[in-house]
């Protein structure tokens, strides 16, 4: 089943590796015999389903969380593999989504006049403040 990311970007199936172990923490005799913890791996350096320009903004929002051009996606919340599974793809579909959504620039806003007229009375304030620790003078 391909991931669909949004509508211009699907991931296929065959693309996507999977990993499953035992997942740590408590449980009963079931944990120990069950591999519920699952690990998502995608290629993003090797995808067909990216264009240039996706593979690199994702390859650069990305980095701290690539190992050569793979990134890994784990869950181990549910105790059920399956839900693990299910899990795991919606934490990468909003990755990616996240990842190639562009950020709006900042729009510089000026101080209202109230805020800039609390501000000067707080430093008057802390100005006093000073005024009053000092030595009085040696006459």
């Amino acid at each position: 089943m391909d991931l669909e990311v949004s509508r211009s970007l699907k991931i296929p199936a065959a693309e996507l590796g999977w990993r499953f172990s035992r997942s740590s923490g408590p449980g009963g005799q079931h944990v120990n015999t069950s591999d519920s913890r699952v690990e998502l791996l995608w290629n993003i350096a090797d995808s067909a389903a990216l264009t240039d320009g996706q593979r690199l903004t994702l390859l650069s929002g990305l980095q701290h969380r690539l190992v050569g051009g793979v990134i890994t996606i784990t869950s181990s919340e549910q105790r059920s593999q399956l839900r693990n599974r299910e899990i795991a793809l919606a934490k990468l579909a909003q990755l990616v989504a996240q990842a190639l959504t562009p950020e709006r620039p900042r729009r510089a806003t000026k101080p209202t006049r109230g805020s800039t007229h609390r501000h000067r009375t707080a430093k008057e304030q802390r100005s006093v403040t000073k005024q009053q620790r000092r030595r009085p003078p040696a006459d």
